[in-house]
């Protein structure tokens, strides 16, 4: 599977017309609403690349924004730029135009939802990777829901009604053939899980967010201001990780192949790094080691790539409403030499965190020699991490 992400960021904001700006380039936390899902997106290991599509006309403006934020805050990933059309389908179709042809199938997202987690992404790619052709994420709905027929009100069964939300995924093809039927009634077209009903396929549904909200009135705006000012509770995470050299999986460090590394004796893809600092984070939150979150007794892990266990970890602390401020990395061995992959690994760090260059250090040092890693039997790398629990989430617009 190839898959890219389309963040649809072209509406008008009819419902918001209130606002100077359009809502998808209101500014939190110092960046555009719609940069927060990228930087969402740009975590989850098996996404691709991404395309953006602007009101038309006002691409190539946006185009220099996103230049400016990748110098302090690159996603990591190839990205293309279209302009939107009229309605949401034509802006879906636009960013359909501009996929790579290797890419095989699409997640598309609201850019006034910048609050999706990875953990509801990853969510959506498993049904297709499974085999699912449309997904859409969705929580049951909660309020007694009436149809409206002339001047007769109809209950409807509320335990079949669920509120369906982005991203939605789709085996490529399908979607670029729905949006290619003509649909008479367009006014039920809302979504593109919709165009595939209409065209006889099936959608499959998978657990939503609640805190996946769309930005659409002004009140949905409070969602993003803290109640009241706070700096938070200070927390200091540490970690450490070791992992001896033999015959088994290819080095990693901070996701990225050491291609010159011995191969090292793990249960997942045996990532040192990742593991401290997934230790870190886990100090923060007072809530064990990596190994009480994930046992190496589960067979469901075996192999399984550290990025993704990163992003489960991250989706905790954001539930726990941790903040990082600061990540202090070390990687200890005598072999093979770090220098060469610090830049790259950094990179695709800060990448995963999504933090700002000035909270990350990443150091590599010997033990001249001695201890196990001197012999040339192991690798280690350890990890502190200072942070906030904020309550509520930190944040203004």
């Amino acid at each position: 599977m190839n898959i890219w992400t389309i963040i649809l960021a072209a509406g008008q904001g009819r419902r918001l017309a209130e606002l100077q700006e359009k809502k998808q380039f209101l500014t939190w936390r110092k960046r555009p609403l719609y940069w927060h899902s990228a930087r969402t997106f740009s975590r989850v290991p098996e996404i691709k690349g991404l395309i953006f599509v602007f009101p038309d006309g006002e691409h190539h403006l946006q185009e220099e924004t996103i230049q400016t934020l990748s110098r302090t805050d690159n996603l990591g990933l190839e990205y293309r730029i279209a302009g939107g059309g009229r309605e949401r389908r034509d802006s879906s179709f636009q960013g359909l135009q501009m996929l790579p042809r290797e890419c095989t199938h699409v997640l598309i997202h609201d850019a006034a939802r910048p609050l999706i987690s990875a953990a509801c992404i990853r969510r959506v790619i498993t049904a297709l990777e499974q085999g699912a052709r449309g997904v859409a994420p969705g929580l049951p709905v909660t309020e007694t829901i009436k149809q409206l027929s002339g001047s007769r009100l109809t209950t409807l069964p509320r335990e079949k009604l669920y509120a369906v939300q982005t991203p939605q995924g789709f085996e490529r093809r399908a979607i670029a053939d729905s949006h290619r039927m003509p649909v008479r009634r367009t006014e039920a077209v809302t979504d593109d899980a919709s165009l595939l009903e209409f065209c006889g396929l099936q959608v499959q549904l998978v657990e939503g967010d609640p805190e996946n909200i769309k930005i659409t009135h002004s009140k949905d705006l409070m969602c993003l201001r803290p109640s009241e000012p706070s700096l938070g509770r200070a927390c200091i995470g540490w970690g450490c990780d070791v992992h001896r050299f033999g015959r088994g999986k290819p080095m990693k460090l901070g996701g990225i192949p050491i291609s010159s590394g011995p191969e090292v004796l793990a249960h997942s893809d045996g990532d040192v790094l990742l593991h401290a600092l997934i230790d870190a984070i886990l100090g923060c939150l007072g809530q064990g080691d990596i190994g009480d979150l994930f046992p190496d007794t589960n067979p469901a892990l075996e192999n399984i790539s550290s990025a993704v266990l990163l992003q489960e970890t991250l989706d905790l602390a954001r539930e726990r409403q941790l903040i990082l401020d600061h990540c202090d990395l070390t990687v200890i061995t005598q072999t093979p030499k770090i220098t060469p992959w610090k830049k790259q690994i950094k990179k695709n760090l800060l990448s995963l965190l999504a933090c700002d260059p000035g909270q990350l250090n990443l150091k590599a040092t010997t033990e001249e020699g001695l201890g196990f890693t001197g012999e040339k039997k192991g690798i280690k790398a350890v990890a502190q991490v200072i942070g906030r629990i904020c309550e509520p989430s930190e944040g203004s617009i």
